[in-house]
């Protein structure tokens, strides 16, 4: 099947979308309230999802491993969860106060993570690792903040470098120019370079934040010798060390990479999961770090560190989320996480198989419960960081993902990465990898073989 006959089939399955699509980009810029969501030739459009499953407006049902930007790792409208908002939503949806649903997602937080000693609700994750680059600067009285190239950590400004290929050009129109002069950026997964790097600036360097599991960048793990090596050069210089872990928290194990690792970064930003499938952003760190960002004790704008959290900061319907959520995989852990990992491992050795059995010039990157297929071009034969993910075929990655999509309904959003969560099972995997082998069989792609 060509290109085109799988656009027609798409077009012919998703008429409601479609019509649903021309009213949307008469409302929105690009129909989308998030750039990533389109693909072409429109997004299909959702008005029910249930545990494993998306519904769309044509009635199609789709296997869903996008998982809501992987932060659904119960699946869709979890029982625990839908129980738990239905209470809390006849008691309010936003007080505007303080209340004590935060403090119980808050204890389940910091029981977990013990470096979290103290930490701040707010929205989204953008916002998160925004306070978290301003507290370094904070408490360090320094600038310059190092991030990885590829390394994405939401829309705010200081961070927007380096995001997407070509890495070295200003990520899009709106910045003034300046901010580049107060972020370095450095190669993922290459210590010595990045140490050569960080020294040029280290007189003015507040802190490094980097993710332990490249998200958008690519779903490529840190090398855990690459993390601790950045640690070290942190504590030896007297910046802070930022763990984004707005993917990875709660979705690898039980709490933070930390102890996974043998990491002690001083701020870890949170996200996803913790929500419950509602908005959330956090802030944790520990005390002697956080202590700049108390209003009671800091009563000067001489001493005191803006972290505000916004209107909707540590609301009901999403503390509630959050809680149900940590509670039920606190006492379920070793079930959920032994699944997921187990079903990721599947995945990745039985998609790696395939790919081989055919001869396909390509590489399944991921880690635990994350997954991506990459497919190798004339210049890459590898995959480690960023650049090799740019530089990799992705016409044919998203060609891939929209032939799941169209022909078996396996649904990832194109180019990104899968997430799988505790209401998928071996049967969808396999089901997953057999499609895959009729992608291949069907040559639809025009893949690269080895020689």
């Amino acid at each position: 099947m060509t290109s085109n006959s799988l656009q027609n089939l798409y077009k012919k399955k998703t008429h409601n979308s479609r019509r649903s699509y021309g009213k949307s980009v008469k409302i929105f810029p690009g129909g989308i309230s998030h750039n990533i969501r389109f693909f072409r030739p429109y997004p299909f459009f959702v008005n029910k999802a249930r545990n494993k499953h998306l519904f769309d407006v044509d009635d199609n049902k789709y296997v869903d491993y996008w998982m809501g930007h992987w932060a659904l790792i119960l699946g869709h409208s979890p029982t625990v969860v839908v129980k738990s908002l239905d209470k809390q939503i006849r008691r309010g949806t936003l007080y505007g106060t303080a209340n004590d649903i935060s403090i119980k997602l808050g204890e389940i937080i910091k029981k977990s993570i013990p470096i979290s000693e103290l930490l701040r609700f707010c929205t989204t994750g953008s916002e998160a690792t925004m306070y978290a680059i301003r507290i370094a600067r904070a408490v360090t009285k320094k600038r310059i903040i190092c991030k990885t190239i590829g390394g994405w950590h939401g829309f705010n400004t200081d961070l927007m470098q380096s995001v997407n290929y070509p890495f070295e050009i200003d990520e899009g129109k709106g910045m003034t120019g300046a901010e580049g002069d107060f972020v370095e950026s450095i190669p993922f997964n290459d210590l010595d370079r990045s140490i050569k790097l960080l020294n040029s600036v280290k007189e003015d360097l507040a802190c490094i934040i980097i993710e332990p599991v490249l998200g958008g960048g690519g779903c490529i793990p840190a090398d855990i010798n690459y993390l601790k090596g950045l640690e070290e050069y942190s504590k030896r210089n007297n910046l802070l060390f930022i763990l984004d872990e707005i993917v990875t928290g709660f979705r690898l194990n039980f709490g933070s990479v930390c102890s996974l690792y043998r990491l002690n970064p001083d701020i870890i930003t949170l996200g996803k999961i913790v929500g419950g499938g509602l908005p959330i952003g956090v802030v944790c760190g520990k005390k002697e770090i956080m202590k700049v960002a108390n209003p009671v004790e800091n009563r000067s704008k001489e001493q005191l560190c803006y972290v505000g959290g916004g209107t909707f900061s540590s609301n009901p319907l999403t503390m509630t989320a959050g809680y149900a959520t940590l509670n039920y995989i606190s006492k379920n852990r070793q079930t959920v996480y032994n699944k997921i990992n187990k079903l990721g491992d599947i995945a990745r050795i039985g998609l790696r198989k395939l790919f081989s059995d055919y001869r396909l010039k390509t590489k399944v990157t991921g880690t635990g419960s994350l997954f991506l297929t990459h497919f190798l071009s004339n210049k890459v034969d590898d995959i480690m960081n960023a650049n090799d993910v740019s530089l990799s075929d992705n016409e044919t990655l998203a060609k891939y993902h929209f032939s799941l999509m169209t022909k078996y309904r396996i649904f990832f959003l194109p180019h990104k990465m899968g997430a799988i969560s505790a209401v998928h099972d071996v049967k969808d995997i396999q089901n997953l990898i057999n499609a895959t082998e009729k992608i291949i069989e069907s040559d639809t792609l025009r893949l690269r073989r080895k020689h």
